[in-house]
């Protein structure tokens, strides 16, 4: 299809970013907070990263649902993203409200847009672009919806090569030659099955694809771009509540569903070893998202804070981020951030303390939240607004798979201490 003169295909697309995800799987790190409002790398939050791809993508017309601690999440929206400052349009921010029939609570992703299609369709649009709120990735969402444009897809599924380890939990799209999807499965775990999603030699070589560690698949990344009136009439006819599990296989049988090729970065954040995997990847640039992309940027909170300020601390493979006061030892393979304090003689190795919202406790200035002196922490989470004792030692002695204790915890062998948690002098684990 040719685009008329003039015509931006930006300007026909309702860019909505589902924010409502409980995180159970990131416990204790949901415990006052949802998924998609976790702090991530220090000074961004896992939410920055589909608002500022659609702002990069210069997508006008953005909304975001949320439904669990909605409250914190649209406060940091707020304030971080006046469009005034990037490109003008709109960020609406819809969570369940109470309605003359009664208060409506979404039940899972496509349930969420169901209940405010109304509010969704008020402008002229011709489709709607699918986002998660908690996935990683730089990706220019112009491309994928005049993609969609082009071939005339009713669907048009975002979709990356993956290995075998990777295509097992996810789900897995079977395409012709000209990306035209012919089959789909959902984390599929039978060989059999499997086989019959092989990406050809012949698909590879042609779209030079990089496949490390053949087999090769390709899967769903999430992230989908419907025609209008498709996802509408989809909604009313299918009353089920994910897109994923239910929307994507109904529509699959129905009309032109289309596959569009992404091979950067993408991370779906969906456990705490993901999480935590996914943050250290940034302290070396080379696996991770890439925060250094002038092109396409992740935009942050700005914090108005000064400068890190470091003494006689050895710094190695380590994001150190604006306000941090460093006496410590020593500091490997960490992400170290906001207003984060590390006294004299702590060594922190191979782990993520998420910052602090302020220097010391509000209704308590006398309380500051710091690492204290002489503490060895490895592996570890430290959520915000933690103070840690002198001569602590987080290490995971005893090497537990999971542990439950009073703010702190462990989960696939990671240390999470949780917000507002005081650690004590000597305290081991």
């Amino acid at each position: 299809m040719a685009p008329k003169q003039g015509f931006n295909i930006a300007d026909r697309v309702a860019c909505v970013i589902l924010a409502g995800g409980q995180g159970t799987r990131l416990f204790p790190l949901t415990q006052h907070r949802c998924k998609p409002d976790i702090n991530f790398g220090g000074r961004y939050r896992l939410i920055d990263v589909p608002i500022s791809n659609s702002l990069n993508s210069r997508m006008n017309h953005i909304y975001v649902i949320s439904q669990y601690f909605s409250s914190n999440l649209n406060q940091h929206i707020k304030e971080t993203y006046p469009l005034d400052h990037f490109q003008g349009g709109s960020l609406n921010l819809l969570t369940p409200e109470e309605r003359p029939d009664g208060k409506i609570w979404y039940e899972g992703t496509a349930d969420a847009v169901r209940q405010n299609i109304g509010m969704l369709t008020q402008l002229p649009i011709d489709y709607f672009l699918i986002l998660s709120g908690d996935q990683l990735y730089n990706m220019d969402l112009q491309a994928l919806v005049q993609f969609a444009y082009d071939e005339d897809a009713d669907l048009t599924i975002a979709s990356l090569p993956v290995d075998q380890v990777a295509a097992s939990r996810l789900g897995l799209l079977n395409i012709d030659k000209d990306c035209n999807i012919i089959d789909f499965q959902e984390k599929p775990k039978n060989p059999a099955i499997l086989k019959q999603f092989e990406l050809s030699n012949d698909f590879i070589k042609n779209h030079d694809i990089y496949c490390g560690n053949p087999p090769c698949f390709l899967a769903s990344m999430g992230i989908y771009v419907f025609k209008k009136d498709i996802l509408i009439s989809l909604l009313k006819e299918d009353p089920r509540e994910d897109f994923g599990k239910h929307m994507i296989p109904t529509q699959l049988k129905d009309g032109k569903s289309s596959a569009f090729l992404y091979q950067g970065y993408w991370e779906d954040i969906g456990t705490i070893s993901s999480y935590y995997e996914a943050n250290l990847a940034l302290t070396t640039n080379s696996l991770g998202l890439n925060l250094y992309n002038e092109v396409l940027p992740i935009y942050a909170h700005n914090h108005h804070l000064p400068g890190a300020r470091l003494m006689e601390t050895t710094v190695i493979d380590s994001v150190i981020c604006d306000g941090a006061v460093l006496e410590a030892e020593e500091i490997t393979h960490s992400i170290i951030g906001v207003r984060s304090v590390v006294r004299k003689e702590t060594i922190i190795r191979n782990s993520i303390l998420l910052g602090n919202k302020t220097f010391t406790k509000i209704d308590d200035a006398t309380t500051s939240y710091e690492i204290g002196e002489n503490c060895y922490i490895e592996k570890a989470i430290i959520d915000q607004d933690v103070k840690i004792g002198n001569n602590v030692r987080l290490t995971n002695e005893q090497g537990l798979g999971s542990y439950d204790g009073n703010g702190i915890y462990i989960r696939d062998g990671i240390i999470i201490v949780t917000s507002n948690t005081i650690v004590p002098d000597g305290f081991i684990i």
